[in-house]
């Protein structure tokens, strides 16, 4: 790794332990140093493998609880880049501790998103997906395996320094819609009648017909209370602020794509008045660049620039600008890199379409680092853990609205919990006409209806 990638590494460990850190190399490996204080942590095994984008590392795992260290989640950790770990792992040498494993490359290998460069083997929409990862192949997509690593490093630190007090992290959801569909009904007749055609031939449902001929014309009259996506919208809105939580709300401000993009105009006066109703009940508004923005810096940044435009008309102010990438699609590095020219603060993209899981290897949101030039970004990352459609599509895992998928879903939730991180959460606004949206959606953000 870089002098520069060491510095980044750092810095994470400050925001995971508190406290400042040096890593450095030493004649054996890698040192970690606590600000003033004397030993240190020495990482004496480095692999090469974690540097580079090869999809063939080897794997194992280790048993913590019989060397006498504490997992997190219990079980087996799963450890990447090795095929066998020496036994014991981890020693006390003279005044420092040895650790033989690379908890510090496996860090840097997950949240740099190493494995995913210049990778072909992707799906229709040029996505990486969950099947094609280490993670998935070796069975532990479904742990945080970074978060479960550095909670035994800080096991380490406090044997190496027992007077320090390591920095303690609750555990928070973190709530986001993608408003792919602000409206299902704009009053157009030959609109609705495609709708009812769906609703009839493709949906067997002449209860959504009906509600489809309605709600369109209550559209018509200006009343979108009939409309199911936008009382989508306020559904989410009525729930997590019953639960004092304020939620991400992300537009798609240009049209990329006419078949993909679906986007309602910024500009429109539906759209200024939803914003501002947005704004006003304390929640946030982002950016969902639209399907062909990922790579393409000229769309990027005409996206960015008219939801400023937007924001800066209706007099909405907020402290941070971010949002996620339309369909999740994302290339490393080539997308971060977009969103720090574009201005942006944060992304949270970074989950799997095919798939729930622990893309980075963790729930902490963590400052992201170019691999290929070799320096810290500004954009932050907030790992999106948990995507509906994920679960529930039969395009994906296909477990409907069964108790499995909510299951599925409550067990992400509360291993976010045990590692004390963060539970990403995107639900769609147009998701929640069902009861059963409603039922798993207001169970998993902890209330019930």
């Amino acid at each position: 790794m870089s002098d520069a990638a060491l510095c980044w590494l750092a810095g994470v460990l400050a925001e995971r332990f508190g406290h400042r850190w040096e890593v450095s190399r030493c004649s054996v490996g890698i040192k970690l140093q606590l600000d003033g204080a004397a030993g240190s942590i020495i990482f004496d095994e480095l692999q090469a493998c974690f540097g580079r984008a090869q999809p063939d590392l080897p794997f194992t795992k280790w048993d913590a609880a019989s060397e006498g260290w504490h997992s997190v989640l219990g079980g087996l950790l799963p450890a990447p880049g090795v095929s066998e770990l020496p036994s014991p792992l981890i020693e006390k040498l003279e005044s420092d501790y040895v650790v033989h494993y690379d908890i510090l490359g496996l860090t840097y290998w997950m949240l740099a998103r190493i494995e995913e460069i210049g990778r072909t083997d992707l799906d229709a929409h040029e996505r990486f997906p969950a099947t094609s990862s280490h993670a998935y192949r070796h069975g532990y997509l479904e742990r945080p395996v970074v978060d479960e690593w550095l909670h035994v490093l800080g096991q380490v630190i406090q044997r190496q320094w027992p007077s320090v007090k390591l920095k303690q992290h609750k555990s928070v959801t973190v709530v986001s819609c993608d408003v792919d569909s602000p409206f299902a009904h704009n009053g157009s007749f030959k609109l609705m009648m495609r709708r009812v055609a769906g609703d009839v031939l493709k949906r067997r449902s002449i209860s959504a017909s009906v509600s489809t001929v309605v709600g369109s014309w209550y559209t018509r009259r200006g009343d979108h209370r009939r409309d199911p996506h936008y009382e989508g919208l306020r559904f989410i809105m009525d729930v997590n602020e019953n639960a004092g939580r304020s939620v991400a709300f992300y537009f798609i401000p240009e049209n990329t794509d006419p078949r993909l993009d679906n986007r309602v105009s910024l500009d429109d006066r539906r759209m200024r008045s939803l914003l501002s109703e947005i704004h006003s009940r304390g929640h946030e508004i982002g950016v969902h660049p639209g399907y062909n923005t990922y790579i393409y810096p000229d769309a990027l940044a005409k996206s960015v620039s008219t939801l400023r435009r937007v924001l800066d008309e209706e007099a909405i102010d907020q402290p941070l600008l971010g949002g996620r990438q339309h369909y999740l699609r994302w290339q490393t590095p080539t997308t971060a890199r977009l969103w720090e020219e574009s201005g942006l603060d944060y992304d949270t993209t970074l989950s799997y379409a095919d798939m729930p899981g622990f893309r980075c290897g963790t729930c902490f949101e963590y400052q992201m680092f170019d691999p290929v030039e070799g320096r810290a970004l500004t954009l932050r990352q907030r790992p999106l853990i948990l995507m509906e459609c994920s679960v529930i599509a039969q395009r994906y895992l296909g477990l409907g609205y069964s108790d499995a998928a909510l299951n599925v879903m409550k067990t992400y939730r509360d291993t976010c919990t045990r590692v004390g991180g963060q539970f990403g959460l995107l639900w769609h606004n147009s998701h929640l006409g069902a009861e059963d949206d409603r039922r798993f959606y207001s169970e998993l953000v902890g209330l019930s209806i």
